[in-house]
């Protein structure tokens, strides 16, 4: 009766016995090019790291700096920077000067005692420093080697006033009180206080960051005095606006390989407000007229004084390097940025919103209304992999948590009820404090500033 209603009701048994082989060899295959394909990612994230092409160019028979101080100015893309050092020195089991807690006293000028396990004038060696500092040189000889290599990153003061304003609008007092930076540009001294703290943020970083006084009544001769003491002491500046190219000569400086060099942009900003914000807070207008833009110049006479002495320095450096040659070498490092980027990073590279990125460890500091972005790493990569593209990615903050963790594993293995009443090497939670002294708050899983007020530190 059941061959009856099988032959006669649903088709002969040889079809469905054909029907099913077909389904368990679609089902074997379908397996097998997961498989396959999974072992092909890996195999060639395993390999990419390892190749030639992370070696690039040859550098002749130079050696590797390893003593290295990096002035990392305020908003000129010094965060990507300051991880290609964290990158190298982490890989290669250097000493860092880090700070107690996330930056080394700024805005304060900088003291030695403000490094985390320093003993006297070097009395340890220390390998490379790079956090947030206003630059002391006497004080930073007293961490840091005789033959350390200086260097430090400038950007045009009106694209660091527009970054400025945008990520410290509810910290400056001279930005809160301006309803845009248009009306900011038009009259500065209308909203600015140099006695306010936190106001250093609107006038003449650079200069500050460089340890000079904003404040002071610009003239040429007083320019030149401060141009000429960094150039005394740095070996390099970099130019923000023509990146690659920096990189390039600092790689060629440092006589590091290509892989050192290669970056993908952390602490980038989105054009938008953060959602779930209060809806009377719009993000700040950043734009401005070609008259403000000149007026912006003339606030930050000393910034605009240092960019066109130092941009003019940076294209005489690449004369020396050789066009051509440059052209070459800018092309290899997009390239293997290209080529990184398919191995390591999730959706091509694109970056995204915090509160997207699945992995809370690698979730970048959120500022006001800002959106900081960040990445999210490729799944099914191997552990020797996945390690070196994390190190690419991870936050500043992150990964300074990481290395003082490694420098100093005694403080981190006390209990964790402990750690939260120490000083040094936290990871942020709520409630406690970022590198401003701004306290924070969770946000949808994101910690950002309280108010943009704080106790500075």
């Amino acid at each position: 009766m059941l061959r009856w209603l099988v032959c006669g009701r649903l088709g002969p048994v040889w079809m469905w016995k054909a029907l099913l082989l077909f389904l368990a060899i679609a089902f074997a295959g379908q397996l097998l090019g997961v498989i396959f394909n999974k072992s092909n990612v890996q195999s060639a994230a395993r390999s990419i790291f390892t190749s030639p092409d992370a070696q690039g160019p040859s550098l002749g028979s130079c050696q590797p700096h390893t003593h290295i101080m990096f002035l990392k100015t305020h908003k000129t893309a010094s965060s990507t920077v300051l991880n290609m050092l964290y990158r190298f020195g982490d890989e290669h089991n250097l000493r860092f000067a880090l700070p107690l807690g996330y930056q080394l006293g700024y805005p304060l000028p900088f003291n030695a005692h403000r490094v985390k396990g320093y003993r006297g004038p070097r009395a340890i060696e220390f390998h490379i420093m790079g956090n947030h500092m206003r630059f002391n040189k006497p004080e930073v000889e007293k961490v840091m080697p005789a033959d350390t290599f200086y260097f430090s990153i400038i950007r045009d003061p009106v694209a660091l006033a527009e970054s400025s304003f945008a990520y410290y609008k509810e910290v400056a007092p001279a930005f809160r009180k301006a309803k845009g930076l248009g009306e900011f540009a038009d009259d500065p001294k209308k909203f600015y206080d140099p006695r306010l703290r936190n106001n250093h943020y609107a006038h003449n970083l650079l200069w500050f960051d460089f340890g000079l006084d904003s404040n002071a009544n610009f003239s040429l001769a007083l320019a030149r005095l401060g141009e000429d003491m960094i150039r005394r002491t740095f070996k390099l500046i970099l130019v923000s606006e023509y990146f690659d190219q920096s990189m390039i000569l600092l790689r060629h400086a440092l006589c590091w390989p290509l892989d050192a060099v290669v970056f993908f942009s952390l602490n980038a900003r989105q054009q938008k407000p953060i959602s779930g914000l209060v809806q009377a807070k719009t993000l700040p207008n950043l734009s401005l007229t070609p008259e403000q833009r000149e007026k912006l110049r003339q606030w930050n006479a000393f910034d605009w004084y240092l960019y066109k002495a130092f941009n003019k320095t940076f294209w005489k450096e690449i004369d020396k390097f050789g066009h051509a040659q440059m052209e070459k070498e800018v092309r290899l490092l997009r390239m293997r940025r290209e080529d990184l980027a398919r191995v390591c990073l999730r959706d091509g590279g694109k970056p995204v919103e915090a509160h997207r990125i699945r992995d809370k460890s690698i979730r970048p500091f959120q500022s006001g209304l800002i959106k900081i972005l960040g990445y999210e790493l490729q799944p099914g990569l191997d552990n020797t992999t996945q390690m070196s593209c994390l190190r690419m990615i991870r936050p500043e903050i992150q990964y300074k948590d990481v290395l003082d963790s490694k420098q100093f594993p005694q403080f981190h293995a006390i209990p964790a009820q402990q750690q939260k009443a120490g000083a040094g090497g936290r990871t942020l939670e709520e409630g406690m404090k970022d590198w401003e002294g701004n306290r924070l708050v969770r946000n949808n899983q994101t910690l950002v500033r309280e108010n943009g007020k704080g106790r500075l530190r």
